[in-house]
């Protein structure tokens, strides 16, 4: 499992008091808030950042850290990522999945491996699961309790019922 959670990626500077925009790549916003501290990774290693301020701005978040308090001091990890630890992380609710830990899980239905889930869409509505077929084509599966059946972690499985004309 991951140890280490993408949260958003730096687009570009704010202001000239070194916050930056962020570009938000998890499914909640309002972590942002409850941030106190994250991990800048950069071309040079990994840059542990604490939060001094946060707001909201279209679909951006503008963050400040104490780390840096001038734009030419922030302003070179445009495009770096920003990652929490998993002990960070948002604690998730009893139907949910962090999608860093089941990209790669086999998927099954009954006894029979269909394949292995590449990725996770969300579309809204729910979670579309990504799921190459032994036969190298692609199923897209909802997230949904009528297909997904369990998620055992320990043994990397997704066991599965599909639904008629799925694989036509």
């Amino acid at each position: 499992m991951e140890d280490f959670f993408r949260i958003g990626v730096i687009t570009s500077t704010h202001g000239l008091k070194g916050e930056v925009k962020v570009f938000p790549t998890t499914d909640d916003v309002n972590r942002f808030k409850k941030l106190k501290k994250c991990i800048l990774r950069t071309p040079k290693g990994d840059i542990e950042v604490e939060k001094r301020s946060c707001k909201f701005f279209k679909n951006m978040v503008i963050l400040a850290f104490k780390e840096f308090n001038d734009i030419n001091e922030i302003e070179k990890y445009k495009n770096c990522e920003l990652f929490v630890s998993r002990e960070d992380a948002m604690p998730l609710d009893e139907d949910e999945f962090y999608i860093a830990d089941v990209i790669g899980m086999d998927v099954y239905e009954d006894d029979t491996k269909l394949g292995v889930l590449e990725d996770v869409m969300q579309t809204g509505a729910n979670d579309v699961f990504v799921v190459r077929l032994l036969d190298g084509k692609e199923l897209l599966l909802p997230v949904i309790k009528q297909c997904v059946l369990d998620m055992d972690y320990d043994v990397r499985r997704v066991y599965v019922k599909l639904m008629k004309g799925m694989l036509d």
